[in-house]
């Protein structure tokens, strides 16, 4: 008899070990996912001032427009500080609309777009765009499996217990991830490489669930 409460003991404790080294290994995944999203998000937030200079000195009566992304980059770059998916998206979003609204403008400008250094930022832009899709892919993908660890039984009774948290999904706008890709002429934008399936459930993160930041 002693045997068998030893067996089931040793049973225990080795699925303990394993289902905790399991979600560890999910979430530095995810963790890691999400820090190429922070990387594509501060190149973008780091183009965005060169843009403004470079197109001001052409679009002097576009003051508001020009104002409207010098503000949602700064609302964005906020909203990172707070390592909050759901918040990020929405600053981002905004950020997107607007220099959807910049490109717009800049095509009744035709001297500027005869600048290459405002071109060259407008490619740039379209390829942070595209790396941002695919992170932002991959890392609902991730979230979506660590995620998932957490609410199936029998892990479930344990995780919270041992400190592990949900973490958000990362949401952005199907209708305005395309923002930077403008025509410039008569040439049609160039498409967009084969991005990987839609990772992830929609809709933003329940209530209470934790950010890519490091869980305490």
């Amino acid at each position: 008899m002693g045997w068998v409460v030893l067996a089931i003991v040793v049973l225990i404790v080795l699925w303990l070990v394993f289902t905790y080294n399991g979600l560890v290994t999910a979430r530095n995944r995810t963790q890691e996912a999400w820090s190429e999203i922070d990387v594509e998000l501060k190149r973008r937030h780091d183009l965005i001032p060169n843009l403004v200079n470079t197109v001001q000195g052409y679009m002097g009566h576009e003051r508001g427009t020009l104002e409207a992304v010098t503000n949602a980059r700064a609302n964005a770059v906020a909203a990172g500080a707070t390592g909050d998916p759901t918040k990020i998206g929405q600053a981002e979003n905004v950020l997107t609309q607007s220099l959807r609204s910049l490109f717009a403008v800049s095509e009744n400008y035709p001297d500027l777009k005869a600048i290459s250094a405002f071109t060259n930022l407008q490619e740039t832009l379209t390829a942070t765009e595209d790396k941002l899709e695919f992170s932002r892919r991959f890392y609902n993908g991730n979230v979506r499996d660590y995620n998932t660890k957490l609410q199936t039984l029998p892990t479930s009774l344990i995780a919270g217990v041992l400190g592990f948290k949900a973490f958000g999904f990362f949401q952005a706008d199907e209708g305005d991830r395309a923002v930077p890709q403008v025509s410039f002429g008569n040439n049609p934008p160039p498409a967009s490489g084969s991005l990987p399936p839609a990772a992830g459930p929609g809709g933003p993160p329940a209530p209470g669930s934790a950010g890519p930041p490091p869980q305490s």
